[in-house]
């Protein structure tokens, strides 16, 4: 198994998440953020809006009592936040799109200043 640089992890992390906790928590709430993305489970809840709710925990976290489990979260967010923004639509109105509010509940906003570098 790879090993991974824990600070480096970190650091990804607070790059592709963009919002903060509480924008993210009342992102969560809304029925756009419910109406996107795979379900998973019996739940009825989408993959995303899951890791949303386990990304408020992460950033409500301590770094020093993050666990190997939350670290490889972080790093599944991180990656799926790269893969997401590398298919940007061309064709409709990002503001009100899939894309974004996908996006969003992984915890970046596209729209966001200084979130495409």
């Amino acid at each position: 198994m790879a090993q991974h640089d824990p600070d480096e992890t970190r650091s990804e992390f607070g790059e592709a998440v963009n919002m903060t906790a509480g924008e993210l928590e009342k992102w969560l709430e809304t029925e756009q953020s419910q109406a996107v993305g795979q379900k998973s489970g019996g739940s009825g809840e989408s993959t995303g809006h899951e890791s949303g709710r386990r990304i408020v925990q992460l950033l409500h976290t301590k770094k020093a009592d993050l666990t190997e489990d939350d670290l490889a979260h972080m790093r599944k967010v991180t990656g799926y936040v790269k893969r997401h923004l590398a298919q940007e639509p061309s064709h409709e109105d990002v503001e009100t799109s899939k894309w974004r509010y996908s996006l969003m509940n992984w915890g970046h906003d596209p729209l966001k200043q200084g979130s495409r570098t």
